[in-house]
């Protein structure tokens, strides 16, 4: 049976698991503490959050959450980090901040989205995918196009008549 402190714990780690899209879980052995910091403040402007957690206890969050746990890959000391509305956004910046020079002690072990676990592979698959935005104007276009066409070939007459009447107004000028 849990302690008071740890299920306080338990229960806000439930409460962080049912509000994310996606978990990633990342080892961060090896940051120092102005690096951690940075990467929390790059992860928060993506509207996650990196909480460092035991391991057993976030396996009792995802657990009473209904999710499946990700025991295959979160032995070591680990960090979660929570993607709460956009899942790629935070994923692209662990990538962006661990190709700088010196933070190569950040490693992505793999995540849990939606339902399923994910690999460390699909998680950085994940963060090559465009943002949110820019998918949304990219269907916006999509849809935008046949419109755009459609709207051409229904004026296509009318400035042909247009083209034709001016031509006569310009011969019966120089005819005068």
């Amino acid at each position: 049976m849990p302690t008071e402190a740890k299920r306080q714990e338990i229960d806000e780690l439930v409460r962080k698991v049912k509000s994310s899209a996606a978990i990633y879980i990342v080892e961060y052995r090896g940051l120092t503490v102005s690096k951690s910091t940075s990467v929390r403040r790059q992860i928060r402007a993506a509207e996650g959050e990196m909480k460092v957690a035991k391991n057993t206890l976030m396996r009792i969050a995802l657990r009473e959450s209904g999710l499946p746990t990700a025991s295959e890959i979160d032995s070591g000391p680990n960090a979660y980090v929570f993607a709460y509305k956009d899942a790629a956004a935070p994923a692209r910046a662990i990538r962006d901040f661990s190709r700088e020079k010196g933070n190569e002690a950040l490693a992505v072990k793999g995540g849990i989205l939606g339902n399923r676990v994910i690999s460390k592979e699909q998680v950085h698959a994940l963060a090559e995918l465009p943002s949110k935005e820019v998918l949304v104007s990219t269907l916006l276009g999509a849809f935008n196009g046949p419109i755009q066409g459609f709207v051409t070939v229904l004026s296509g007459p009318a400035r042909g008549l247009a083209t034709v009447l001016t031509r006569i107004k310009e011969q019966r000028e120089e005819a005068a």
